[in-house]
Order: C-alpha cells, then structure tokens, then sequence
C-alpha cells in the first residue's frame, strides 16, 4: 500500500524537529504545523522522543526528612471476627436489591457502621492499623460518624492525617492527640497557647473533670485575646459539668462584646437555678405572671438586655409577648410554687388561663423545662399520652415534647411513647422515638411492632413508614428478632402490599441477627 504520509517512527521526527527544544516544539504546536516545516504527525513524533528524554534526564530530588514513627497506642485491637467485619461495613456494601428502587431484604450495613463503632468505643478498643485509610475516609464523608470514627482512630489516625490533605478535617475538628496529664501544670500550659482548637477543647473537658474550678481559670488566661467564635466554642463547651463554680465567670461574660457569646452565658446562668441572673430573672417573671393573670412587660430595660434578653422580635411576634417568654424561660421553674399558692407542676399547668397567655406561658415552660432539666415539670407538660397532641397542656409541637422527653429518666421516657404509640399509630412517633434509649425497652418495642403488623393489615405499604422501619432495625433490641419471625414468614402473593410488607420484615429480622452477631463478635474474650 502507498502513502503519502509519514510515520512517527520513520525518522522524520528527528529531520524536522529533531534539533528543537522542548519549548520549541510547544511553539510549534501552538502556531500550528502548516507555518513550520514538517507533518502533524513528525510534530508528535518528536514530542514522543523529548518526553522520554526529559523523563531519562531528570535527576532524583534530595530525600526529604523520614516522618517521625506513629505514636504507639495501647488500647488493643478488636478480636479477628470484629475486624473483618469493620472491613465489610467501611467498604459498604449493602444488601443487593432491585433496579426498582426496592430496598430488598438484605439488612444496609452501612446503617450499622455507627452502632459497630460506637460499641467499640464502648469496649475501649482502636482501629486495626490496615483500616485507618478507610475509616477516616469514612469520617471524612460522614460528619456525623466524626467524633467516634476518630476517638478509634486515636493518636495513629491523627499522625496519618498530618500526612494527608484531604485528611486535615480530623486536625481541626475531631480529635486531639495525647493530653498532658492534668496535674502537669507545664503541660497543660503549653497545650492550651499552642494546640489546635479541637486539643484544646478536649484539655479543657479534661481539665474540668480533673477539677470543675481548673476549666474557668484556664479559659481567662486567654479570654481577651480569643476570637468571638471560639469564645463562644469555649463557652458552650461548658455545658458539660456545669456547676455553681462557673458562674463568676459567666456572670463576667454577659458584659462580652460579642451578642452570642452574651446570649450563652445567659442561657447558661439561667440554666442555674441559684445564680444571681436565675434571681434576676425570676424577679421579673413573678411581677408578670401570678394567679390574677399575666401582665406582659411593657419595655426591655438595660438591665434585661444585660441578662440575655433579645430586644426586637422575629417576624409575626410582639415584642412583649417575646419579651415575656425569654423572662419566663429563664426564671427558675421552683419559684413558681410560691407565687401559686403551694400548687405543684401539674396543678399549675391545669391552671385557666386568661386573655390567650396559655400558649405563650406553656411554651416557655417547656423551654425552661428542658433547660434545667427538671423531670417533674416536664411530665406535667407533656401530660397524658393518650390524649391528642393538640389537647396537651403545653404545646402540640412534637418537636417540644421529644425534647420534655429528654429530660425523663429511660424508663418513663419508653413508657410514655409506647403508650403515645398504642393511643395513636405510628404517623406521629418518629421525633419521639429518636430520644428513646438504644436498645428499645420491651413494651416499647412490642409497641412499634404491633403499630406495624396493625399498618400492615390496614392494607398500606411500608414505605409510608420508612422512617420508623429504619428506626427500628438501629434500635429495638435484636431479642425481638423471634417475635418478628412469623411476620417475615407470612406466605404472601407477589406484586401487592403484603409482599412489600413481608420483605421489609425479613429484613428488620436479618438486621436485628447481624447486630446480635456484631456485638458477640466485639465481645472480648475471656
């Protein structure tokens, strides 16, 4: 076969361009072939030649200084059956199914990746060295997994992220390497004005477990010089443990110049039912508030700007109204005793209330509720499960009874919502179910899955409850599993509800065994 064209091996790269440079034959590719002698194909030919000798002559840089070795951590590492299946749940592969959108029966192991980490955790182990990649990959993606994938990763997985660029989230964020012993006052100083914020947090909660007064007086070596943001970091780290012995420092930062940091420290203080803000508060809710009605306050003074209150209102709501309620949920809920004549919660709350204040008062005491955590006043908002939302003494809102919910001990909070649950179906119980404790007490759980079988019957499809199905395949406990057997068994006819319904149960039932087996695997030996 003739042709007129040339080849990149017939040597007339090295004719036409042979003797060019690297930035020449650039040159030539931009100005194009047809203003230089030479084919397209010699052109590329060339560049093909000087890319091997560029590569060839390239001399190898200085090595550049070893990492310094992994600090060792001496927490062990799980049992072989735990590690191989931390693998299969970080590699996340779920249970295969249909093109249709169908979720299948197989269980979703990624649903399970928190529960194996978390018991984990529990057992005090650290991740398996092979796995780190993986496991702050994970992290990495899934924020919500951060704080347990990383306390597993431990010191190794901080050392692996220095190295990593798209690992820096676990430097900022997460975790902190090896705190100094909090009796090691040279330490802790120097940790406190050089580490990263997330160290610093965490030698702050160490701090403060060590010694409550130790946190404050940490925190105002370096208070003026902190940026609003971590002060307000700062402050709401101390949450946790907080006590009467934190309330100078509190009562300082309601003179802060910046608006939220205020705002916490009031939230806080009030939180406090003794504190002197508590005091203030209370004085002024009881000039508002007393068995002959409700006199909202007609300005917002110095002194309640100081003590949190926020001046102007959100869209749709009065100023007095708003001022109100911030001085009712700040006040402490014990002064309210008095003021009604010896009344107890629940006969305060079942009190008439004139001129429309009922929802606005009932409001605001759930929200002092949940702050200051006090399980008797909560009850008595809640009220009867068995009475319509709408019917309750405080507030139809589900959100603000998951969270009155919080505040009661485990037993009573399981208690409530079965019976919420038996009163009502499930429509309504997600928000509620989500602050029960891991795993489902029994009558709760015999309550969600008599909700379901009772959906099941009526006839409508399980997708209408994926979010407690979901639920209930993290959290009720795998000892149920044999009670729903004969549910996932049911023969059924394929293409109608029950079919749906019975798929969706032989997978809560395999969910509910691999969670059995991942505990035992974790278990340590004896």
């Amino acid at each position: 076969m003739n042709t007129t064209t040339h080849s990149a091996t017939d040597g007339s790269a090295d004719t036409a361009y042979g003797d060019e440079n690297w930035d020449e034959l650039v040159g030539a590719a931009l100005l194009g072939t047809e203003r230089r002698r030479g084919s397209p194909e010699a052109l590329l030919g060339a560049a093909a030649v000087q890319t091997v000798r560029r590569r060839a002559g390239l001399r190898p840089a200085e090595a550049g200084p070893r990492p310094e070795p992994a600090p060792r951590d001496p927490r062990p590492e799980p049992p072989e059956a735990a590690r191989r299946r931390l693998a299969q749940l970080l590699a996340g592969r779920a249970g295969a199914g249909s093109g249709s959108g169908r979720r299948g029966a197989a269980p979703d192991l990624t649903e399970l990746l928190p529960q194996w980490l978390a018991a984990a955790g529990q057992y005090g182990y650290r991740a398996p060295a092979p796995l780190l990649p993986a496991l702050l990959d994970v992290a990495r993606a899934r924020s919500d997994l951060r704080p347990q994938a990383l306390a597993l990763a431990g010191t190794r997985g901080l050392w692996l992220a220095r190295l990593n660029p798209d690992w820096r989230f676990a430097l900022r964020g997460g975790g902190a390497g090896e705190l100094p012993d909090p009796q090691d006052t040279v330490g802790v100083e120097r940790l406190w004005q050089e580490g990263l914020f997330a160290e610093r947090v965490a030698l702050l909660g160490l701090v403060r477990a060590h010694e409550a007064a130790a946190g404050p007086r940490l925190l105002e070596t370096t208070w003026s010089t902190e940026r609003a943001e971590d002060r307000l970091m700062f402050l709401d780290s101390l949450r946790v443990g907080l006590s009467a012995g934190d309330e100078p420092f509190l009562e300082a930062a309601l003179g802060d110049r910046s608006r939220n940091v205020r705002a916490t420290a009031a939230e806080l203080l009030s939180a406090l039912p003794a504190s002197a803000l508590a005091g203030r508060m209370a004085e002024r809710a009881l000039a508002c508030v007393g068995p002959e009605g409700v006199t909202p306050p007609t300005e917002c003074d110095a002194g309640m700007l100081r003590d949190g209150v926020v001046k102007r209102p959100p869209a749709g709501r009065g100023e007095r109204a708003w001022w109100l309620g911030q001085l009712l949920e700040s006040a402490p809920l014990s002064c309210w005793r008095d003021r009604f004549g010896g009344l107890g919660p629940a006969e305060i709350v079942a009190l008439p209330v004139a001129e429309g204040w009922a929802e606005e008062l009932h409001a605001a005491w759930c929200r002092a509720a949940v702050r200051q955590g006090d399980p008797a006043w909560s009850q008595a908002l809640l009220g009867s499960a068995s009475e319509p939302p709408a019917a309750g003494p405080a507030t139809a809102s589900l959100a603000e009874r998951a969270q009155l919910l919080s505040t009661l001990g485990e037993e009573e909070r399981a208690a409530w919502v079965a019976e919420f649950i038996r009163a009502h179906g499930l429509s309504e119980a997600f928000q509620l179910l989500g602050v029960c404790v891991v795993p489902w007490a029994e009558a709760l759980g015999r309550a969600v899955i008599e909700a379901l079988d009772c959906a099941r019957e009526a006839g409508g499809y399980p997708w209408s409850f994926s979010g407690v199905m979901g639920l209930a395949e993290r959290c009720l406990d795998p000892a149920e599993a044999g009670r729903l057997d004969a549910l996932a068994a049911e023969p059924v006819e394929e293409g109608g509800a029950a079919a749906y319904w019975s798929e969706a149960f032989q997978r809560l039932v395999a969910t509910l065994r691999l969670r059995a087996a991942l505990h035992a695997e974790l278990t340590p030996p004896h």
